[in-house]
């Protein structure tokens, strides 16, 4: 049941981010993102959250139904992300969202058995670096906000990382090693 939930909350992430891009920000720039401090004195894209929660997100789907539903919610997410992106972020979201994800898959899936937190912590910080350089290159033509966006996507993978070295710690048995 948790990995269906999961999916389905990965899957509403995509869009999510792409409105609050949009939408929602203490300063919105004309024609670009709107913004939110992330700390440490930087700025970066609303979304910026969400997208941290994607990846994840997309590392409980693996664990809880294996990767094959990895692979399918990635895919998902990389349509509905098409889907529901504004027109003048289509390409950035979709491409960004892929290839980070894919990134993402790539360092948890060897880790995962081993050193689980580990793997939801360097995952998420090669899935921040992909798709922060990708999405600002593609939908902005500028990296000036990638350190931001690393930051804002590393809070949600560091809190995850935490729980899980928690959840660890209290019950090992129902977590793999």
């Amino acid at each position: 049941m948790i990995g269906y939930l999961a999916f389905a909350a990965f899957a509403a992430t995509v869009p999510m981010a792409n409105w609050l891009i949009g939408n929602v920000g203490t300063e919105c720039i004309p024609n670009g993102p709107c913004l939110i401090p992330v700390g440490f004195g930087l700025m970066a894209p609303s979304g910026v959250l969400m997208v941290g929660a994607a990846l994840v997100l997309r590392d409980v789907v693996h664990e809880r139904l294996g990767q094959w539903w990895a692979v399918a919610a990635i895919v998902v997410g990389a349509i509905l992300s098409a889907f529901f992106a504004a027109p003048s972020l289509v390409t950035a979201s979709a491409t960004a969202f892929l290839l980070a994800e894919a990134a993402d898959f790539a360092v948890y899936a060897p880790l995962r058995r081993k050193h689980l937190a580990w793997a939801v912590l360097l995952s998420g910080i090669a899935g921040a670096v992909i798709d922060s350089a990708v999405f600002l290159w593609i939908a902005f033509g500028s990296l000036s906000l990638i350190e931001g966006q690393i930051v804002g996507k590393m809070w949600m993978t560091l809190l995850a990382a935490g729980l899980l070295f928690g959840w660890r710690r209290l019950s090992p048995k129902e977590m793999p090693r």
